[in-house]
């Protein structure tokens, strides 16, 4: 699972601009708590924002979100080379938030396929979500935050000594500064969540195998849209945020459609296949022929077409999102359409290498990279 970005706000968001995260990580927080509550967010928002609020100035002075945040940059940095290089193209203000957000979803991906692969990874994304769920409840609230829908272990309410990872205390910060200032809707991380569990055996909801669009589309909800959703507040809208987030969901799917069809080498070493079944089978591609593929590092002509079609499926997910970046605050709008042309650049760099997906990994060059950034910032 490899995330992709999105971005948002400036002066055109809907409602005003929310305090700029970026200065925040610097700021003293010595108003009252509450103060900086969103009162145009949707009502069930405001009580978890508030708490966001109220917990963040407790719990995290000026120099801890300064070391948060820049934690969360350099995980950006190192590890997003696409996410980034859009990123530059966004506000002072935006980018913390959004390399933030970025930082959350590779620490949980690297709970599941990270080079140290953790001994029971569902029970981890268990703990992970239980201490969000603790965190961002309201102060008012006295019972036991609600357990993850499907989680692994059986006593939630007390996790396992050592089971969050050691970034989760370096970054959470941060992420509940941004999930506070743009009023996020917290359910878009037990979306993820629960899609990161079906990566995870051990977990009820593990599957390596997914037998139709429909199944993968379920997956890709959690691990795709789910992100995009999250970012769409950062971003800023010109419409009403939900007439956005169609778009955004579509634009998350067709990014990570993009990896699957990349990365089919690397998921079958870990014994999955992103891909739906009966799709490939449309072509006489099943598993066994892209297992033969994969060790003899050679392209079958059935895969091929196969690929091509996959390619023309993702290339229309990609049609139906770009629409939405005119939605967005014209600030951002730049940023995003040098995500989506990029990533989409990796589609043309499969057909370039004659759909060898096996034997080369597709990468659009940096000086390609730098390129289509231009020509997107122009239009």
């Amino acid at each position: 699972m490899s995330q992709p970005p999105s971005d948002r706000i400036s002066r055109n968001v809907r409602g005003g601009r929310p305090p700029d995260p970026g200065a925040a990580a610097t700021a003293t927080y010595d108003t009252a708590a509450g103060q900086d509550v969103d009162r145009r967010a949707r009502p069930e928002l405001r009580e978890h924002q508030a708490a966001f609020t109220t917990g963040s100035r407790r719990d995290a002075d000026a120099a801890t979100l300064r070391r948060a945040y820049a934690r969360c940059r350099r995980t950006a940095a190192v590890h997003g080379r696409t996410y980034y290089l859009a990123t530059r193209l966004l506000s002072a203000g935006q980018r913390p938030a959004v390399h933030a957000l970025y930082a959350f979803a590779r620490m949980v991906d690297d709970i599941v396929d990270g080079p140290a692969l953790r001994q029971a990874p569902a029970a981890v994304l268990d703990s992970v979500e239980l201490a969000l769920r603790t965190a961002w409840s309201p102060p008012s609230v006295t019972t036991p935050p609600a357990p993850p829908r499907s989680c692994a272990t059986t006593s939630l309410d007390s996790p396992r000594p050592g089971a969050l990872p050691a970034e989760f205390d370096e970054i959470a910060p941060a992420l509940t500064d941004t999930v506070t200032r743009f009023a996020i809707d917290p359910r878009h991380f037990w979306t993820f969540l629960d899609s990161m569990r079906m990566d995870a055996p051990g977990s009820p909801l593990f599957r390596n195998r997914y037998p139709t669009m429909a199944a993968l589309d379920e997956y890709m909800r959690g691990s795709a849209a789910a992100i995009g959703l999250q970012l769409l507040p950062v971003l800023g809208t010109v419409v009403p945020r939900a007439a956005a987030e169609p778009a955004a969901a579509a634009l998350g799917n067709a990014f990570q459609l993009t990896n699957f069809l990349r990365d089919i080498g690397e998921d079958l070493d870990r014994d999955r296949i992103y891909l739906p079944a009966d799709e490939l089978a449309a072509f006489g591609v099943g598993e066994e022929l892209l297992v033969y593929c994969h060790r003899t590092r050679s392209t079958d002509r059935r895969v091929r077409r196969a690929l091509a079609h996959l390619i023309a499926v993702n290339r229309h997910l990609y049609r139906r999102a770009y629409p939405g970046i005119a939605l967005l605050s014209p600030r951002v709008r730049p940023g995003i359409r040098t995500a989506a042309t990029v990533y989409a650049a990796i589609l043309d760099r499969i057909e370039d290498n004659g759909y060898d997906v096996f034997a080369r990994r597709a990468v659009v060059p940096s000086h390609r990279r730098l390129r289509l950034a231009a020509g997107a910032a122009l239009r």
